[in-house]
């Protein structure tokens, strides 16, 4: 099956795993606990990820699954997958926490350490973005498709629209953001900062600070598709996957810098 394909039926499972987590969303109380990482977990995080193994082994291809909310495969393993899904069934459970809509669900298919296909799914506000290597990124809303493309922009210009997290920012994203020309910060949660890029709503992402491979993968191949991309910050090379450790390196995500 072509990726392309492959990525329509990927986006009806993102969908089914958003239906799912707003049955939870619309209740009056659902169970919080904490993981060791003392990170919250939610019936939510877990019913999506049900949602989204179960579907995704019975697709016409089978790929190895490594999830957030999946027992940890183990490198020795892993380091022999040509292709495999990387998935967070709810990215942003802090904010599902909170109800404030900025949550999402991310399923990305990587090859050889790249993200080559990527759904995120955006529960509350029904809106699915897609991208697939070489064929471009979109978003779905309402039973329209429209093509994304991030927005073009030299470091130099005035105003940049850097998106930030709804926290406070770190001494390093601090000193990132005090280069830039009188910028604009943007708050937002989970991995939409990805797609506020991707949708020419804003133009540099700094992440200085850590995340996991599942929390990226699926945005990172919108964004690319649409023109941005991800790079380690101290390397300048694109994020990589199925690493050893799956914990990222700080990156800077960018829409079409320089263009």
């Amino acid at each position: 099956m072509e990726n392309k394909a492959l990525a329509k039926e990927v986006v009806q499972i993102a969908r089914e795993a958003g239906a799912a987590i707003m049955a939870i969303y619309g209740r009056e109380d659902f169970d919080v606990e904490l993981k060791a990482d003392e990170s919250p977990l939610t019936i939510a995080d877990k019913t999506a990820n049900d949602r989204i193994c179960e579907k995704l082994e019975q697709l016409s291809v089978q790929y190895p699954i490594i999830s957030e909310e999946n027992k940890e495969v183990p490198f020795e393993t892993r380091r022999h997958y040509d292709y495999h899904w990387l998935v967070d069934p709810l990215d942003g459970t802090k904010e599902f926490i909170k109800r404030n809509g900025e949550f999402t669900v991310n399923i990305a298919l990587i090859h050889k350490g790249d993200p080559v296909l990527g759904v995120v799914h955006v529960p509350c506000f029904n809106e699915t973005y897609w991208g697939v290597k070489g064929e471009g990124a979109f978003l779905e809303q309402g039973g329209t498709t429209a093509s994304l493309q991030a927005p073009a922009f030299q470091m130099t210009d005035k105003q940049l629209g850097v998106v930030c997290s709804r926290s406070h920012l770190n001494e390093a994203t601090q000193s990132f953001v005090d280069q830039l020309d009188e910028p604009s910060l943007v708050p937002k949660g989970s991995s939409l900062k990805f797609l506020l890029i991707a949708k020419g709503e804003a133009h540099i992402y700094p992440r200085l600070g850590p995340t996991m491979e599942w929390d990226t993968a699926a945005a990172q191949a919108v964004l690319e598709q649409a023109g941005g991309r991800v790079i380690d910050e101290q390397t300048g090379a694109p994020l990589k996957y199925n690493k050893e450790n799956l914990l990222n390196p700080h990156f800077v995500a960018y829409g079409r810098v320089g263009g």
